[in-house]
């Protein structure tokens, strides 16, 4: 389960320089890189939501204080991490969704965040009802 609080760590880091970022680009801006390095500022603001979820949900998670499957756990982490780091890429690249690689990633951070989810609630579910 320790694997959550690195989950959760990761998020935490991205939630922090995707601030920064978005501060540079709003506020103090590069000539000649501005409105070119981060194409999607409304994205980013995404990015930067879903960083602060995931990584309230992996604490929650881990703060429940009963065994989860270990599998789910790291399902959760990792796609915790994945999941937002979609919109971050999609703030840079303009053409992100026409590109298969990215599509590919989109679907398989999906996927493995939504097995882990699913193995953590399962797990609730379990522990709750004994």
């Amino acid at each position: 389960m320790n694997i959550l609080l690195l989950g959760a760590a990761f998020c935490i880091t991205a939630l922090i320089v995707s601030a920064w970022i978005m501060t540079f680009a709003r506020w103090f801006p590069i000539e000649g890189i501005d409105g070119k390095f981060l194409v999607d500022y409304k994205t980013m603001i995404r990015a930067h939501i879903d960083y602060a979820l995931m990584a309230l949900f992996n604490l929650g998670f881990y703060g429940i204080g009963i065994d989860l499957p270990a599998f789910a756990c790291w399902c959760v982490a990792i796609g915790g991490f994945a999941n937002p780091t979609v919109f971050t890429i999609a703030a840079f690249d303009p053409d992100f969704w026409k590109k298969k690689h990215w599509r590919l990633y989109t679907i398989s951070s999906f996927l493995i965040t939504t097995i882990g989810f699913l193995g953590i609630g399962y797990a609730l579910l379990i522990n709750g009802v004994n």
